[in-house]
Parts: structure tokens; sequence; C-alpha cells
């Protein structure tokens, strides 16, 4: 780890040596338009906070058709896999997904726990998306609760330049070696028609089908008919089915929209235990009692900007959504491969009015511009007792319905002292109807100097809300005792960052830019699952734990006729304060490092219509203290270290008839990661105290191992 953080420091020092090259450069404005977090959208250059943008190309050039896919890449960022449900989480710093909120056109999207967090990665599609914004740190006064982390911003297409945009998209991708036509592999078909009526009024509609027919693995499909647990998948297969639409107006300053999106969910469980069912005086039959769930998801935005008053700027929206998720219970018959039996409940669900609106622009004056906005949060959720898992007013087995509301009221204010320097000062302030009422502050400096380089500084405080599972798991038998706490109050949290950027050109034409950002993170009054009796074991949710981290990480892009390179890399810190509360053990709190690493590297070959691209990250040793129990069942602190890997993808992409016609191959996952190798040292155990053994090592799945891709793409514009 020395040697790494070493030669960190010598890349630091290098791209520092770069940054001051004073005769050979000229300043680059940067012209990029980001809308995360500003008053209003500006150029990437104006804005206070350190703004981090994937674009378009980008996603292209990795084939994405999930948001995971885009993800994998990015330097702060894991995304970890669950087989047995086929889903995908991020988390950023260290902090699972329950810290970082993802939102679309700055509406934060529905899951099962909460807004914005916690969202399945695979279920964002990206067949509409302009491009991707990332802020690093706490973002609580302009987005609310849980943006603690971070947030990431879906900006997806408002109309287009032609008259007529139509699009279709085919799609054929391996699962690791495994791959059919219909019986094995991914399989991606997606169409897209936009139309501008005249100046003013624009419709988009799509359509999008994502098939994943499972991982097989060591598993032999849900044909198998022998009793011996292999029957099923490794990786649950499953089918989505996307629509959406958006209609559109715009004059003058006056702009409204109205998008709507469908997402449909089929995830298939195929039981490994196979039945025998007698059929005498005819060869005995085989069954097996299987599952498939089920989830579809309603979203609906209107969003209205322009002026009051000539000068007064007002930005709203309002937004409905609903997701519900089924589970149909059904008999399989192997050898008739018949479906029988089929019985199909809800058993969770959950509907959201949320509207957020701001006003700008109070003062005729360039340096001092104020933003007044708010927030309103109104969820209703429902999770049937045949799951099981919760109870509600300390009674088991009744039905779950719980609404949860918060009404927020922000106001921030941006002060250009001069031409160079600006203040931007903020505070929120959150009418809970489950908590106490929280706030959040944050304070934003930049400064533009000399030869193009930019310095930013932020201070800001957050909090994170208890989620549902935490407030109300409930599952007791003969063997655990796990409990929910409805008691529980929010986490909270500050995080400081400090970035110099800077943008420049060289005599030779080349281009180079340079962003440097250390960000330090506090997370108080933790929730965790801890121990508090030890005879029976007996685990509950508390406010208990502790989490700090600090981060160094630099990203370096250069870009000389036909050739762009990125080069990232970034040192994480983190210290976890683990409590047993029922043993009077407080785990050490020492900081941890882990090395991380990303690049990419891409050749435009104009003469063919061909580019190139790599893309490459690697995640170093990440160790941290678990709480569980050795051998003798003595409860203690164990070390656990989770290795290190790499992964990258690359594709080729070649366009025809005058860029009409696109071709793209590729492959992702080269390095053929599936699992993500766990060490335990001296003991058993997780983060939540709930394990014990002796030690040893386990795996969390990552992937699927190496896959290719081809994609063909057919775009036509005409007026």
């Amino acid at each position: 780890m020395k040697i790494k953080i070493t030669l960190f420091a010598a890349f630091l020092f290098c791209q520092i040596s770069v940054a001051q090259e004073k005769d050979t450069i000229a300043i680059n404005k940067l012209s990029e338009v980001v809308v995360t977090g500003q008053f209003e959208p500006q150029s990437i250059k104006k804005s206070v906070f350190n703004v981090r943008v994937i674009s378009k190309e980008n996603i292209k050039q990795l084939a994405a058709n999930n948001l995971a896919d885009v993800l994998n890449q990015y330097l702060n960022i894991s995304v970890t896999s669950n087989g047995n449900d086929g889903r995908s989480k991020v988390s950023m710093f260290g902090l699972d997904a329950q810290y970082f909120k993802i939102l679309v056109d700055n509406i934060p999207l529905v899951s099962d726990t909460g807004m914005g967090t916690n969202v399945d990665l695979t279920q964002v599609n990206l067949d509409d998306v302009e491009r991707i914004e990332i802020i690093e740190g706490s973002m609580g006064v302009t987005h609310g609760a849980n943006a603690v982390s971070g947030i990431l911003n879906i900006i997806t297409k408002k109309g287009g330049g032609n008259k007529w945009q139509i699009s279709a998209t085919v799609q054929e991708e391996t699962v690791g070696k495994e791959f059919a036509f219909f019986d094995k592999g991914r399989h991606i078909q997606s169409a897209k028609i936009g139309h501008n009526f005249n100046e003013n009024w624009f419709v988009n509609i799509g359509g999008n089908r994502n098939v994943m027919a499972g991982y097989y693995d060591n598993m032999q499909g849900k044909d198998y008919d022998k009793n011996d647990g292999f029957r099923g998948y490794t990786q649950l297969p499953k089918e989505q089915l996307v629509g959406n639409a958006i209609l559109g107006y715009q004059k003058d300053a006056f702009r409204i929209f109205y998008k709507f999106d469908y997402y449909g969910e089929d995830v298939h469980y195929y039981n490994p235990i196979v039945n025998i069912q007698d059929n005498y005086p005819f060869a005995d039959t085989y069954f097996s009692r299987d599952k498939r769930y089920i989830t579809n998801r309603y979203y609906h935005h209107l969003n209205a900007s322009g002026n009051l008053f000539s000068k007064l700027k007002y930005n709203v929206s309002v937004s409905q959504q609903k997701q519900e998720r089924d589970l149909e219970n059904f008999v399989y018959h192997l050898d008739t491969k018949q479906e029988i039996d089929n019985e199909r409940d809800t058993y969770q669900s959950k509907e959201v009015f949320y509207s957020t609106g701001a006003l700008s622009n109070f003062f005729d004056n360039k340096k001092i511009d104020f933003q007044l906005g708010y927030e309103i949060t109104s969820e209703n959720g429902f999770y049937d007792s045949s799951v099981g898992a919760f109870r509600d007013d300390n009674q088991q087995g009744v039905d779950i319905r719980k609404r949860l509301e918060n009404y927020d009221i922000y106001s921030v204010a941006e002060i250009g002292v001069n031409d160079k320097f600006s203040i931007r000062p903020g505070l929120r302030f959150s009418f809970q109807s489950a908590f106490d009422n929280q706030y959040a502050s944050s304070l934003g400096l930049r400064y533009l100097f000399d030869k193009g380089l930019e310095a930013r500084a932020s201070l800001g405080k957050s909090y994170r809300t208890p989620n549902f599972d935490e407030l109300y798991t409930y599952f007791v038998d003969s063997n655990h005792n796990m409990q929910g706490n409805a008691d529980l109050i929010p986490e909270t949290s500050t995080s400081y960052e400090f970035s110099l950027k800077r943008a420049c050109t060289f005599d030779s034409g080349a281009q180079i830019s340079n962003n440097l950002a250390v960000t330090y993170l506090d997370v108080d009054d933790r929730i965790d699952l801890v121990t508090i009796q030890v005879a029976p074991l007996h685990y509950k949710y508390v406010n208990i734990n502790r989490y700090k981290m600090w981060n160094i990480s630099t990203v370096e892009q250069y870009t000389y006729k036909n050739w762009n390179i990125m080069l990232g890399a970034a040192v994480v810190g983190i210290s976890r304060r683990l409590d047993l509360a029922a043993e009077n053990l407080v785990s050490d709190d020492k900081f941890f490092y882990s090395f991380r690493l990303n690049s990419s590297i891409s050749y435009n070959i104009t003469k063919w219509n061909t580019l190139l691209a790599v893309f490459y990250k690697y995640n170093g040793q990440q160790q941290q203290y678990v709480a569980g129990s050795d051998i003798d069942g003595k409860p203690g602190f164990f070390l656990n270290e989770l290795k290190p890997f790499s992964w990258m993808d690359a594709s080729i992409r070649k366009t025809f008839f005058k860029n009409q016609f696109e071709v793209t191959i590729g492959a992702r996952n080269l390095f053929d990661v599936t699992n993500l190798q766990s060490v335990q040292n001296g003991g058993g155990g997780d983060a939540s105290g709930g394990a014990h053994g002796g030690g040893g090592t386990a795996s969390e799945m990552l992937g699927y191992g190496r896959s290719y891709f081809l994609k063909l793409s057919y775009n036509l514009n005409f007026n």
C-alpha cells in the first residue's frame, strides 16, 4: 500500500507541474452546460460545485444498456450484483446506496425503501439520456435527505434539431460464455421517434425490451429434473420492458414539458428442489415450486420554467410515481413444461407525490443572486404480512401501511465578490412527519486564478433518514431474533471538499484538463444492526456507530488530434467505529486505505469512420472491522479484507451511410471477474454483527465473467 501511495503522490506532482506551464498554453473556456445544483443551466466553469459529467459519447462507447454498465467505470463508485434477485447497487466512498441519491431530471426515483436511494441500477434505462451529472459530497441543501455521499442526475433529451428523428437498435450480448438467440445471453431491442411540430412543440416516444436469459454457470436451468441442487440459475433470468414519452413546448423564456415513463420487470426464480409425484401405473413425474417477482413502475413528471414579472425566474416540477411488486407462486411440471396453481399477490407497493420548485434572480444585479425553493415529499408505503419479515406496532402478521412526509424550504445565495471570487451559502429546513425536524447547510467557494486555474471549496451538513427495513424489520424464529427500531433518529453528516481544476490548450493544438479533489466525510449516529443480547442472540437496529472517510483523487484528460486519453487515481481512507452494546466492546476506529485507478483511451480513425475505445478500472484491496463471534462463540471484532480486482471494457464503433447506420462490437469485463473475494482473519462476521464462525474466505458476486456484444443502430433525421 505504501508503494501505491508513493506512486500516487508522484502522479500528483507530475500533474501539478504540467498545470504550471505558462508560455505554451492558452485558456480554454469550457462551454459544457450543467444544471445539477445550479440556479439555471450554465457552463461548468461557472458552477461553484465540482460537477463531473459522463457524456452521451461515453455512454455510446460503452454500449451501455443500463446505469450499472456506466458506473462500473467511475472512479469513486463501486457496483455489486445480487445473483438472487438480479439487482445491482451502488456505493460511493464505502457508503452504500442509502447515502447516494439518483435523480432523473432533478426528480428522485422511487425505490423499495425511499426516494432516490437503493435504486437498482439495472432498472435505469439509458435510451433517452443526454448526459449524466455527478456531484460528490453532501448536497443536502438543494436535494434534501440522503444526499450524503453524492448525487447522480440523469439529464434526458428534450426535443431535437430536425423535424423528424427516428432510431432503432438491436443488441445481442453473451452472458459470460453463454449465448443462444432465445435461451441464453442478453437480447435488447429499442426504438424511438421524435417529431418537432413547429419551432415551439415537440414530442418524443420510445420503447425498449431487455431480456437476460439468466446466468447458468454450474447450474442446469429450469428444465433440469434431478434433485441434486443444480436446477435453476446462478443469476436469475429477467425480462424488462420500458416505455417513455415526452411532450414539450417552448417559446422565448417559457418552457414546459410532461414526461411519462413505464418500467416493467419479471424476475424468475426456479427452485433447486425437485419433487417426485407418484403417477402409478405410469412413470413418475417431476415438479418444482417456483416463483416470479413482478415489478411495475409508473413515473409522471410535469415541469415548467420561465420568467415572472419579466425578471424573476421560476422552475417548478410536480411528479407522481407508483411502484408495485408482486409475487407469483406456481407449480412447474418439468415433463410438460407447464405452470399450474398460479397465485399472484402484491407484497410491496409505494406511491409517491413529489414536488420541488425554486425562484431566483430576485435582484437586478449580476453580482448577487438569490434562490428560494421548496420540496414536498409524500410517500405511502405498503408491505403485505405474507412477506413475514416485517411487523407494525408490535403485532406480527399485520400488513404495514405507512405514510412518510416531509415539507422542506431552502434558500441559496450566490455572491460574486468580483469577477474571480464567488461565495454560495445555503440552508434547508425540513419538517418531518416521522422524525424530528432536520436541517442542512452548505457553503461553497469558487476562485478563478490566472492561466485558467479554478479552485473550489465546499462545506456541507446533511442527514439520512432511516429506511423501511431499519424501522420495521421483524425476523424472529428459534434461531434468529432481528428487529427494526421505530425509535431510530436520522443520521447526521458533515463533508468538506476542495478541488483544483484547469483546462488549457497548447500551441500544438493539444488540450489537457486536470481535476484534483480532496474530500472528507464524517457520519454520526450511524444506524447499524448490533447485538443487544448475547444469550439468546438478539439483534436490533440502533443509532450507535460512526463513519469517517477522506479521499484524494485526480483526473487528467488529454486530447490531441484523434486521440482522447483519460487517467484518474484515488486514495480512499475509511474509519468505522463499531459498538457491541451487549458486551461493552468498541472496535478500533483506525483508518484503512484503498487505492483506485481508472482510465480510458480512444482513437478516431476518421477515414474509416471508426472509433476504438478501451476503459480500465482498478479497485484496490479494502479492509474493515466487522462484528461477529469466534469459534468459541465469544463476540468481538475481526478484520475483513476485500481482495483487489480489475475491470476492463473495450469497443469498436463504425458508422456507415453518412452516419445513419452504426455498428458497435466489444467486450465487457475482459479480465473475467465473477466474484469479489472476502477474507476474514481471526473470526467470522459481517458489518451487521449477525454472522459467526472461525474465519475463512467468502465471496460477493460482481458479475458473470467476460461477455461480448454486437450493437446495430439506425438513425434517420430529416425535415
